[in-house]
């Protein structure tokens, strides 16, 4: 993440500001740019909600949505997979999934990028897992691994191409290698 030099603003400042290309995030009072996404970011990002909604959509348990900004706790991020429980999707007055989220993700994913701080994206996960996120992914592509991140439990380090990643209980029906996620970076 790229700091932005910027004054000190509140939330609601940050909130009225237009969005950037790639995304800022509001963290500890300060603007925060996200780096661009590469080619195997890209991918990831784009492989994984594809396989999350294939299963939970036609149920109506989930749905994952990236690159969404998620508003909550005195922070304002931008995951690169949120996903939310079906009931738990805003909706505006005709029905229809909000424009904003103004909680947390029942399941956060960030993808790593190389000129990423692992320190500062695990801080955006802890924040989620502390205001009702069930499940954190932090996925580094260049080291083919995978830490999972349950709530009030040990870290999981994930390294071997038949290691199963552990889901939530709404897409119980996602059975996903590591294997299977690095694969998607083959051609």
């Amino acid at each position: 993440m790229i700091k932005t030099p910027t004054r000190r603003i509140s939330l609601e400042e940050f909130l009225q500001l237009p969005e950037t290309n790639p995304a800022s995030e509001y963290v500890d009072g300060e603007i925060v740019q996200k780096p661009m996404p590469q080619g195997k970011h890209s991918r990831l990002q784009l492989q994984l909600p594809n396989a999350i909604n294939s299963v939970a959509e036609p149920k109506k348990t989930a749905l994952a949505f990236p690159e969404l900004r998620c508003t909550f706790g005195g922070r304002s991020t931008v995951p690169d997979v949120a996903v939310f429980a079906w009931n738990r999707i805003p909706v505006d007055e005709k029905g229809n999934i909000a424009n904003v989220f103004n909680t947390c993700p029942d399941w956060t994913i960030e993808i790593l990028s190389p000129e990423q701080s692992t320190t500062k994206v695990t801080k955006n996960i802890l924040h989620c897992l502390n205001h009702g996120t069930s499940l954190g992914w932090l996925i580094d592509p260049e080291e083919n691994c995978v830490l999972v991140y349950p709530p009030h439990q040990q870290l999981i380090f994930l390294e071997n191409e038949e290691d199963t990643l552990p889901v939530p209980d709404l897409v119980s029906d996602l059975h996903l290698t590591l294997g299977q996620l690095f694969g998607w970076l083959k051609l």
